[in-house]
């Protein structure tokens, strides 16, 4: 697949354990060249999905605050959005330490600015959380929440309330020009979103000339989300879905990690023995120059499966 050089690359302004953005140089060329509808199966920030190319993109998670989210994203741009999210930061007595810098609130870039935000965070997470979210400012606050909270992630609780505490960083020009950037691909790209499970997209209705990205969390990694919603049954129910799309001569590409801190995915191990036509790209996790026929792999196996 053609990519756009390093300093093209979209980064979302959405923040995912797990996110793909720093691998693209390397994901990208063993993408399909051919793709009339790429499908990413769990989105997450749309790192991977805003840097392909392809006639019609469709970007599914099963999160559906996420979606609700990007979909808000999709229909504004970042004239009409930039206004209101520093009438937010202004309401709520947040730091903006673009216009006036760090020491404007006796903070340097070091300690970061969540001692001056900690009372205006809580506040606004306070008033998000009282909102539905067919709310007209629900999505709105949920971004500026972001932004101000703990490396700018998305969590909530079992009630539905988003805990993450205050972090150190603000909506200074860096997360603005991300925003901006996003936004623009958004609004420049056939680019859909739903809100289903994985399986709920039947690979019957889809064609030769489409491709399915698969990056479900990972089984034996640590991350938060993992512990609540991906277990082995999840993992073999997706790799049984991948062999389904193999069936119907739907190309698929699967990134996943085999082993990790002297931990093995035993039932990905296992499933890439018994299809010796799927091919697995050890990916390079320094980021530089990958060799994919390495023997010596890093501590953390990344790798891309791919059945073409």
């Amino acid at each position: 697949m053609q990519m756009n050089t390093k300093s093209d690359i979209i980064k979302s302004p959405l923040n995912f354990t797990g996110g793909k953005h720093k691998l693209l140089p390397q994901l990208l060329p063993l993408f399909p060249d051919d793709v009339h509808t790429f499908i990413d199966l769990f989105c997450g920030g749309c790192n991977v999905a805003l840097n392909v190319t392809a006639q019609k993109i469709i970007c599914n998670d099963k999160d559906e605050k996420l979606i609700g989210l990007i979909s808000f994203f999709k229909q504004t741009t970042f004239s009409d959005l930039l206004p209101k999210i520093k009438k937010i930061i202004a309401d709520f007595n947040l730091s903006d330490s673009n216009a006036n810098g760090y020491d404007f609130y006796n903070c340097n870039s070091s300690s970061g600015l969540g001692n001056f935000n900690r009372n205006g965070f809580t506040a606004l997470r306070d008033k998000f959380n009282s909102l539905s979210p067919t709310d007209e400012n629900y999505f709105l606050m949920l971004y500026v929440l972001i932004v101000y909270s703990f490396n700018n992630q998305i969590r909530f609780n079992s009630d539905g309330e988003f805990n993450l505490p205050v972090g150190k960083r603000d909506f200074n020009i860096k997360m603005q020009n991300k925003l901006k950037s996003f936004l623009t691909a958004l609004g420049t790209q056939s680019i859909y979103f739903i809100n289903k499970d994985f399986s709920e997209i039947p690979p019957s209705e889809l064609t030769e000339q489409d491709f399915v990205y698969a990056d479900p969390p990972y089984l034996i990694t640590c991350a938060t989300y993992n512990e609540k919603s991906w277990n082995e049954a999840e993992e073999k129910r997706l790799l049984s879905y991948l062999d389904e799309l193999n069936e119907n001569n739907i190309r698929f590409a699967l990134s996943n990690v085999l082993s990790t801190d002297n931990k093995t995915n035993a039932i990905l191990q296992d499933w890439l023995t018994t299809h010796k036509n799927y091919i697995c790209h050890h990916l390079d996790f320094s980021y530089s120059n990958s060799n994919y026929h390495k023997k010596n792999i890093a501590q953390t196996d990344e790798i891309l499966i791919t059945n073409y």
